[in-house]
């Protein structure tokens, strides 16, 4: 194993490193939050293809392939739909709002108002999503170190923490596009050919396997519509997704980069899926479906690609986290606590802003990663905490989003009820029918509806003048200038 030991140290330290050198980078608020928007299609793309393909679309992804076939990819391929439909009709006009936070972008359309209550929403979210990511380290370390599950959360949380805090988006952005390589070249390129020839080919899958296992559907057809509901539509919404947005150098970069880094998830849903069945004929009876991908990566890969493969699920898991808990550090600092100091501009511009308000941003971030890391300690069930997070995202913002980017009738008053009723009814249904229900999201996300357009329509419709800034923002005109922006330098 000191083949594979030096290969995941070298890649641990070269995060590091890279964190340090983004440190060099991030000398403002734009540029330590969003890359200062100046991301081209290379780096964005691999950047937004790192970020949504985790722990849960790796481990998770190829577990669903042990449990059900090929039919198990469709949890991440929703992920892919979700973010090939963000990237098409929605990315462009998110990017020319030149905001930092989903908040900031609610009131701008509502009026300066929605932004705390949807605030400590999407930090609820935020905060469970780098939390399930964060204890999927303790499962990578046990199969490399055999480690104590609390030091692993610890040890992997805190190199996260390190380079996050160390150069914000643009450490976050460089360590991805690392990940990205290491990804495909240890789950598409490796462990994809050698998990398929050891399980005797395609055909001796299918003899071994029963008929269900290559049915497209056979995982169920209400599985894959809550699939849709919560994935799909939480690519379209979520601030770790939207921060990715912020960073293209301008709307056709976020489009088309968007594009490829949606269709590259597709192509990776497949894969998983693939492995996970292969799986299953090398190894039928396993006591879980989420070790099939450490199984096979131990007992299969030879010397070094198993090293290579193992950093390729790290990697994962730490694109993932390492998004999350930014964006988590983002929303409490800008939405929460600097509203209720009454010290921050609905518009979001950052001109003329202190030169600390970098110091303050890496604070936070080092404060949320470490309640992270002691919560991820602390909790156990990772599918009931992400099941929460979704849940909360879906039911209380979905709605208001999309009905302030689609329907100028709405108003802050149905925006602020949509929020207040779906958000509550989501809780009070998962405390009812229980937290891993399908009926939560369904009745949470059409009461939210019913709220909105209920109250938006009962309410005066928004100011013409707010209305009139808000189309000039998404037309690309009325964003401040960020001096710090440069897009002559813009990163390829």
């Amino acid at each position: 194993m000191a083949v594979d030991y030096t290969v995941i140290v070298v890649y641990l330290a070269g995060m590091l490193a890279m964190g340090w050198w983004g440190m060099r980078r991030a000398k403002s608020k734009s540029e330590f939050l969003v890359a200062g928007r100046r991301l081209g299609p290379m780096m964005y793309s691999g950047t937004m293809a790192a970020i949504v393909l985790g722990g849960a679309s790796t481990i998770g992804g190829v577990g669903l392939g042990y449990q059900y076939g090929l039919s198990g990819a469709w949890m991440v391929f929703t992920i892919g739909l979700g973010l090939l439909a963000l990237s098409v009709f929605f990315s462009a006009r998110i990017a020319r709002l030149k905001v930092y936070t989903v908040s900031e972008m609610l009131d701008l359309r509502y009026g300066g108002r929605s932004g705390l209550i949807s605030g400590v929403v999407m930090w609820a979210y935020t905060l469970m999503l780098a939390v399930t990511s964060t204890i999927a380290y303790a499962t990578i370390f046990d199969v490399l170190f055999d480690m104590n599950r609390t030091i692993a959360i610890i040890l992997g949380g805190s190199i996260v923490v390190a380079y996050s805090t160390l150069g914000g988006m643009w450490s976050i952005t460089l360590t991805d596009m690392v990940q990205f390589v290491v990804k495909t070249i240890g789950v598409l390129l490796l462990l994809l050919p050698i998990a398929v020839i050891k399980a005797g080919g395609f055909s001796e899958m299918k003899a071994k396997l029963p008929t269900e296992y290559f049915d497209p559907l056979g995982i169920g057809g209400e599985t894959i519509f809550t699939y849709v509901l919560i994935y799909t539509f939480g690519m379209l919404i979520g601030q770790d997704i939207w921060q990715r947005v912020f960073t293209a150098r301008s709307d056709k970069v976020a489009r088309v980069g968007g594009t490829v880094a949606g269709t590259y998830c597709l192509v990776y849903a497949v894969a998983g899926a693939v492995i996970g069945t292969a799986a299953k004929v090398m190894y039928p009876k396993l006591p879980s479906a989420d070790a099939a991908f450490a199984t096979i990566v131990k007992d299969e890969l030879p010397i070094g690609v198993r090293g290579l493969v193992l950093a390729a699920a790290l990697a994962a898991v730490m694109s993932t986290s390492s998004g999350a808990l930014i964006a988590c550090a983002t929303v409490a600092n800008n939405d929460i606590w600097s509203r209720l100091r009454g010290a921050i501009k609905p518009s979001g511009g950052d001109k003329g802003e202190p030169h600390d308000e970098v110091k303050g941003n890496r604070l936070f971030i080092l404060i949320m990663g470490v309640a992270v890391i002691c919560i991820a300690i602390a909790l156990n069930n990772v599918v009931e905490a992400l099941t929460v997070a979704y849940n909360l995202l879906v039911a209380g913002l979905l709605v208001p989003i999309l009905g302030g980017l689609l329907w100028k009738r709405g108003t802050v008053a149905g925006a602020l009820a949509a929020v207040s009723v779906g958000g509550l009814s989501v809780i009070s249904l998962m405390w009812g029918y229980g937290i891993l229900a399908n009926e939560p999201v369904y009745y949470g996300l059409l009461l939210s509806l019913a709220a909105f357009v209920i109250v938006s329509l009962a309410t005066k419709p928004t100011d013409a003048a707010v209305l009139a800034a808000w189309r000039e923002r998404l037309a690309g005109r009325g964003a401040e200038a960020e001096s710090d922006a440069e897009p002559a330098t813009a990163t390829q």
